[in-house]
C-alpha cells in the first residue's frame, strides 16, 4: 500500500507539472528517506489529483503505523506538508518561472503561481471546499457569507503540546519571509511547500504570496520583507497604487493599524488582495465632494454601511497626496456631537482601512473611516459589532468584513444544524445552553415567516445571518446611512 501511494503522489507531481520527468528517481528517493524506507517498488494505481487527500492519508497513516508521528490532525499536517516540499521546485526557480510569464501578462504570471500554490497542497483544496458559503441580498448589494471549515481545530494532544513547546523567534511570525520552506513545529504551521514570489513594492523588498485559506478567490497577501508593525501612512497609499500597477487586474488594501479595527497581525506590515470584485467595489458613489486643492481628484460618498470615501483619478501621486490630506485630517478629527473622539487619554483613536484598484483605466482608493474608541456600554468597541449579534459575529471587522464578505467562526456549522431541529420540533432555545445565546435572535425572525419546514429552515437562517452582518457593518460604521450619520459625515468632509 505505501509503494502505491508514493508512486501515486510522484506521478500526481508529474501530472501538475511540480515535478519535472528528469527529476522523478530523486523526488521518490526524497519521500523514502522522509518515511525511513531503504527499499521500494514502483505500483501504479488508478487515482487521480482529485484523489490527493486519500493519498496523503495512506502516506501519514503508515507514518503513525512506524510511529513516526503521533496520530493526531496537527502532526499529520507538519508530515504530510513535509511529504509534499519534496515535490515542490526551488524557490528560484518558481520566482524566475513567474518573471518568465509575467513578462507576457501579469495574469499569465499569478495564473501559473495561483494554481501551484493549490497543486503543492499549500492551499488545500479540499479543506476549502467544506468552507459554507451563499449570497444575502441587502440595501447595500450582495453580501458575501462565509462559515469557515477549512482552518482544522487542534486536539487536546497538539494543544498540550503545545503548551509545553519551547518558545521560539524563528520565524518572527507567520507572514515572515522565513517560513518558505520552514518545517513548522506544534504551534507553528510547517511550510515546505510554500514559496513567494519577491516583488518591490514603492522601491523596497516585499514578498508575494496566496492565503492557505483562501476566503475569496486568488487571496493573495503581499507582505514587507522587514518584520515592520502595521502603520497607515501615506507611505501606505504608494504601495498599494505601486502593487496594482503591477497587477492591474488585482485589488489590494490594508488593514487598520490600531487594535479593534485592525486585523489578525498588526506586528508584520501586509496587504491583503486577489482577483475578486467586492459588494463594497460595486457600491455606487452617493454623493460627490471637491476637496480643496484636490480638484484634480473626484471624491465621494460610498452607499456603503461602513464610511466610505472613494478617491479617482488618473495621477497616482495625486490621489496619493489626497489620501494623505484625508488620513491626517481624520488623525486628528473630533466631533463630540457624532461621538468621534482623535484620543481619549493620550490614545489615539482614528484611523483608515484603504482599499486599491484600477477600474476603467483610472486608479482609485476606497479610505474607510475607523474609530477604535471604547466604553462601558461597549467596551470591545462602540464601532464594533454590538453585545447583541456576538451571538453570530464577536471578532474584529477586519479588511475582507469590511469590504463585503463575512469571515464567520466554524461553530455556526453545528449551531445552526442543532437550531435548525429546534425551530422545526418547536423546542424550548433558551433551555439549551449551546444556543441560548441565539433565542432573542429567532424570536425576533420567526414572525417573518409563515410557511418554515424541513426543506427551508436552513435557507431562512442564511437569509437571517447575512441580515446580521449587515448590521454588524453597520455597528463597524463611524457614521450611520441615516440622515444624522449623513450630516455628521458631511462636517468631517468639510472640514478638509
Amino acid at each position: 500500500m505505501i509503494d502505491q501511494a508514493i508512486t501515486e503522489l510522484v506521478q500526481y507531481g508529474l501530472d501538475t507539472g511540480l515535478v519535472a520527468p528528469e527529476d522523478k528517481i530523486f523526488v521518490t528517493n526524497q519521500i523514502l528517506e522522509a518515511l525511513g524506507l531503504e527499499s521500494y517498488e514502483e505500483t501504479p494505481g488508478s487515482r487521480g489529483a482529485e484523489e490527493l487527500e486519500q493519498i496523503l492519508k495512506e502516506i501519514t497513516d503508515y507514518a503513525v503505523e512506524k510511529e513516526l508521528i503521533a496520530d493526531s490532525i496537527v502532526y499529520r499536517d507538519l508530515f504530510d506538508t513535509k511529504i509534499m516540499g519534496k515535490l515542490v521546485p526551488l524557490p528560484s526557480m518558481v520566482s524566475h518561472k513567474f518573471y518568465e510569464l509575467y513578462q507576457e501578462g501579469p495574469k499569465k504570471a499569478t495564473d501559473y503561481f495561483y494554481k501551484l500554490s493549490q497543486d503543492s497542497d499549500y492551499i488545500r483544496r479540499y479543506r476549502i471546499k467544506k468552507d459554507q458559503k451563499w449570497i444575502t441580498e441587502t440595501p447595500y448589494g450582495e453580501m458575501e457569507i462565509t462559515i469557515n471549515l477549512s482552518k482544522p481545530e487542534k486536539d487536546p494532544k497538539a494543544i498540550a503540546a503545545a503548551k509545553n513547546a519551547t518558545q521560539s523567534g524563528y520565524p518572527k511570525c507567520q507572514l515572515c519571509k522565513e517560513n518558505e520552506g520552514y518545517a513548522g513545529r506544534v504551534n507553528h504551521p510547517a511550510r515546505q511547500n510554500h514559496r513567494i514570489i519577491p516583488v518591490r513594492i514603492d522601491g523596497k523588498d516585499w514578498g508575494f504570496q496566496y492565503s492557505p485559506y483562501v476566503y475569496y478567490n486568488e487571496h493573495c497577501i503581499v507582505f514587507n520583507g522587514e518584520h515592520v508593525p502595521m502603520k497607515i501612512e501615506r507611505a501606505t497609499f504608494a504601495k498599494l497604487l505601486d502593487f496594482v500597477s503591477q497587477f492591474p487586474h488585482y485589488f489590494v488594501g490594508s488593514n487598520a493599524d490600531l487594535p479593534i479595527v485592525g486585523g489578525s497581525i498588526l506586528s508584520h506590515d501586509h496587504f491583503q488582495g486577489g482577483n475578486h470584485e467586492f459588494a463594497m467595489a460595486k457600491a455606487p458613489v452617493i454623493k460627490e465632494y471637491v476637496i480643496p486643492g484636490y480638484e484634480d481628484v473626484r471624491a465621494g460618498m460610498v452607499k456603503w454601511p461602513m464610511s466610505v470615501i472613494r478617491l479617482q483619478g488618473k495621477d497616482k501621486e495625486r490621489l496619493i497626496s489626497a489620501a494623505d490630506h484625508i488620513l491626517m485630517c481624520w488623525r486628528s478629527y473630533t466631533d463630540e456631537a457624532a461621538f468621534i473622539f482623535a484620543e481619549t487619554n493620550g490614545e489615539p483613536h482614528n484611523t483608515i482601512t484603504p482599499i486599491a484598484r484600477i477600474r476603467d483605466g483610472y486608479f482609485e482608493l476606497d479610505l474607510v473611516l475607523r474609530n477604535n474608541i471604547t466604553t462601558e456600554e461597549h467596551p470591545l468597541g462602540v464601532y464594533h459589532p454590538h453585545a447583541k449579534l456576538h451571538h453570530i459575529k464577536k471578532e474584529n471587522i477586519g479588511l475582507i468584513e469590511v469590504m463585503g464578505l463575512a469571515v464567520l467562526p466554524s461553530r455556526l456549522k453545528s449551531e445552526m444544524e442543532q437550531l435548525a431541529d429546534a425551530i422545526l420540533e418547536g423546542k424550548d432555545i433558551r433551555s439549551n445552553e449551546v444556543l441560548e445565546k441565539h433565542a432573542d435572535w429567532v424570536e425576533e425572525f420567526l414572525p417573518k415567516y409563515t410557511d418554515i419546514t424541513k426543506e427551508n429552515i436552513m435557507d431562512i437562517l442564511h437569509e437571517e445571518i447575512g441580515q446580521v452582518f449587515n448590521q454588524v457593518l453597520e455597528d463597524a460604521g463611524v457614521y450611520k446611512q441615516t440622515e444624522e450619520g449623513r450630516a455628521a459625515f458631511e462636517r468631517f468632509v468639510g472640514s478638509l
